[in-house]
């Protein structure tokens, strides 16, 4: 299964991020996490996800990506 980070909310408008966020709903931040780290190790490396992330529970899942939020910016990884 492919998996991309497709963008961060820094690099995307209001419209865009509404559009992203249409439909979220909580998933597991350490379930998202094992998944990142399988399939983008060097993400999960550059994120340090390894350690604590006071937004873990800001962890969503869309039609068509999952929302990861890491240092108070949501970085949006297409499924």
């Amino acid at each position: 299964m492919f998996m991309e980070l497709e963008c961060t909310c820094v690099s995307i408008n209001k419209d865009r991020w509404n559009e992203l966020m249409k439909g979220k709903k909580r998933i597991s931040y350490k379930w998202l996490v094992n998944k990142i780290k399988k399939k983008l190790p060097c993400v999960y490396e550059d994120l340090c996800l390894q350690y604590n992330n006071p937004w873990e529970d800001m962890t969503y899942s869309t039609k068509t990506h999952y929302v990861l939020t890491h240092s108070a910016i949501e970085y949006f990884f297409r499924k």
